[in-house]
């Protein structure tokens, strides 16, 4: 596996975006976490970027995930299990 990078766009009352955030901390992988609920620019940003309001949005190596979508997050951060 090699070192992607890994941005999770999140809020912390969102369910799914715990779980996401798990799932990626139980693989070692490393992101950044940006509270959407707290930076409003982040908010706008996102939306822009993938059309949504919803959370979470993954962006890994730029291919945005939009919700917790587990076999694509595997297959973009080649995780074999």
């Amino acid at each position: 596996m090699g070192e992607h990078k890994v941005k999770i766009y999140s809020t912390p009352s969102c369910p799914w975006c715990n779980i996401a955030k798990q799932f990626l901390n139980k693989h070692n992988i490393a992101f950044e976490e940006i509270d959407v609920s707290q930076d409003m620019k982040a908010a706008q940003e996102v939306m822009e970027k993938s059309g949504q309001m919803s959370v979470p949005v993954i962006d890994i190596d730029n291919q945005l995930v939009i919700g917790f979508d587990e076999a694509r997050i595997k297959k973009l951060l080649e995780i074999k299990d």
